[in-house]
């Protein structure tokens, strides 16, 4: 009885593969080209690419509060505070990192990162291709990672400066 069963499996499976042989083979397109968009990259949670975001006046939003590199357990955020002046406004707050580098090397896209933000300026975003073969491009600096200035917003530091007086 065992025998037919096995001879039942074999053939069941070897049915389905012949079943796929035959049918026409789907080619993307990716390595010289977008392929299909699917799955994990649309989802909701996914965790990409950091993003560092800006205020409704597009200045940005990280106040150099240091929480993010602290809950960081792969050490892989470097920051370096300076003061907002009045005639140079880059945030809204009495500081604004002045370097934000993140090495992609090290990340580990935890999201600790995100939820430590108490003014919500780092998020992740839905960008996944990273990859390299030169390590040094896998560091991201600040002005990889900030977020463009909405169209209609003042691009200017004293045009900024002005709107939040």
């Amino acid at each position: 009885m065992s025998i037919i069963r096995n001879a039942a499996a074999i053939a069941k499976g070897m049915s389905i593969t012949l079943g796929e042989a035959f049918k026409p083979t789907e080619v993307e397109n990716y390595p010289d080209g977008k392929g299909p968009m699917r799955g994990a990259q649309f989802q909701e949670r996914f965790r990409g690419k950091h993003q560092l975001q800006r205020d409704e006046n597009g200045l940005e939003k990280c106040v150099a509060c240091f929480l993010c590199a602290a809950a960081c357990p792969s050490n892989c955020i470097y920051i370096e505070a300076a003061d907002n002046t009045t005639d140079h406004r880059i945030s809204s707050a009495e500081r604004y990192a002045k370097v934000y580098n993140i090495d992609y090397n090290r990340c580990i896209f935890c999201g600790y990162c995100v939820e430590a933000c108490p003014t919500d300026a780092i998020t992740h975003g839905h960008g996944f291709e990273l990859a390299s073969l030169n390590a040094t491009t896998m560091v991201m600096r600040k002005e990889d990672l900030l977020v463009q200035i909405p169209v209609g917003l003042p691009k200017s530091n004293q045009e900024k400066a002005e709107v939040l007086a």
